[in-house]
C-alpha cells in the first residue's frame, strides 16, 4: 500500500536519494526545502514540492496547512533538511563573539530548530500505528566538528529523538536517528573537496570507500519498512567503520 512520506531537505543529496527510493516503491512523496527552483527539478515522480524556511515556526505553519488538504496522513516523515551552517557567511565585523554567535544560531537554526518545528507541526497527522520519524544526524555528533557548532546541533537531535520515541510509542510510532559518516556528492563542503582530505576521510573507513547518498537512503528506507517495526530510539550510524557504534 501506498505511502505519504514527507522529506525535508529532499531536494538535493541525501535527502534527494531517500525520496527516489520512497517513490520507486509508489509512496506519495513530499519535498520540503528553501529553494523552490531545486525542488521543482529534483525529478522524483510525480513529487509534490512546497517550498519553505523550516526554521520559521509561521512557514512550518504553511507546510502543515498544505499537508493537511493535500496528504491528511504522514506516514514517514523524513529530516534531511540543514547542512554546514559554517558555509553560511556571517556579517562583516571584527568582533570574535559575533562569528560565535553567528556559527552557533545559524546551525541550531538549520539543523536542529528546523527538525523540532516540523516534527511538532506534523505530530498530530502521523499515522497510529505504523508512522515513522527519521532525524539526520552525524558522525560530528559523536566526534566534534572543529568550532563544535554543527557538531554540538546534530547531537541535539539524540535526546529529542529518544523523548520522542517515548512520547510517540503508544501510538505505535517509531522515531530514530541516522549518522551517517563522509558522504561524497552532496553540498555538505560547499564545493569539491581537496584531494588530501578525502584521502584522509576515506582511510578512516573499514571499507576503504567514500559513502554515497544511497548508503544513507537505503538505512532511512529500511527503518521505515515493516521490518523495522520494533526498533525506535536508536542511533544508526552510516559511516563504513570510521566511527564505533555508542
Amino acid at each position: 500500500m501506498a505511502r505519504n512520506v514527507v522529506v525535508s531537505g529532499g531536494g538535493t543529496g541525501i535527502g534527494l536519494a531517500a525520496a527516489r527510493l520512497f517513490a520507486a516503491d509508489g509512496d506519495r512523496v513530499l519535498l520540503l526545502g528553501r529553494r523552490a527552483q531545486v525542488l521543482e527539478k529534483a525529478g522524483v515522480p510525480d513529487a509534490l514540492t512546497y517550498a519553505a524556511d523550516l526554521a520559521e515556526p509561521a512557514a512550518v505553519r504553511g507546510v502543515a496547512a498544505f499537508v493537511k488538504d493535500e496528504l491528511g496522513t504522514v506516514d514517514v516523515l523524513v529530516h534531511c533538511a540543514g547542512g554546514n551552517g559554517g558555509l553560511e557567511p556571517a556579517a562583516a565585523g571584527d568582533d570574535p563573539l559575533d562569528a560565535v554567535a553567528h556559527d552557533w544560531t545559524v546551525n541550531f537554526r538549520g539543523n536542529t530548530l528546523t527538525a523540532a518545528l516540523l516534527t511538532e507541526a506534523l505530530a498530530a497527522r502521523l499515522a497510529e500505528p505504523g508512522g515513522r520519524v527519521l532525524f539526520l544526524s552525524s558522525i560530528a555528533a559523536f566526534r566534534g566538528s572543529g568550532t563544535g557548532a554543527y557538531a554540538a546541533s546534530k547531537a541535539a537531535l539524540h535526546p529529542y529523538a529518544h523523548d520522542l520515541a517515548r512520547r510517540l510509542g503508544p501510538r505505535g510510532i517509531t522515531v530514530n536517528v541516522v549518522a551517517p559518516g563522509y558522504v561524497q556528492d552532496t553540498e555538505f563542503f560547499g564545493g569539491p573537496v581537496a584531494e588530501e582530505r578525502r584521502a584522509r576521510l576515506v582511510a578512516e573507513t573499514a571499507t576503504g570507500r567514500a559513502g554515497e547518498p544511497g548508503d544513507v537512503a537505503a538505512t532511512l528506507h529500511w527503518l521505515a519498512s515493516p521490518g523495522a517495526a520494533h526498533i525506535t530510539s536508536q542511533i544508526v550510524q552510516v559511516n563504513g567503520g570510521a566511527e564505533r557504534g555508542h
